[in-house]
């Protein structure tokens, strides 16, 4: 699986690890990625997008209705 955001591409970036002794080895920083089911087209589907679209509200969860609770009987 590639570690890609399927609404604005955001992929891994590198960078490197600083010890004490400043040694460097290379890194790797991953996005934070979800798998959400969304409303593509209304038609519901499974993306994986960063958390950074999901609170930017670009894009529409596809929520399930819940069931009306039912009246108590008297």
């Amino acid at each position: 699986m590639a570690k890609v955001c399927e609404i604005c591409g955001k992929k891994p970036m590198f960078g490197n690890n600083v010890s004490h002794a400043n040694n460097t080895t290379r890194r790797r920083f991953d996005p934070n990625l979800q798998k959400v089911r969304a409303l593509v087209d209304g038609v519901p589907k499974r993306l994986t997008v960063c958390t950074s679209c999901l609170r930017a509200g670009k894009v529409n969860k596809n929520v399930q209705g819940r069931r009306k609770p039912t009246q108590a009987q008297a």
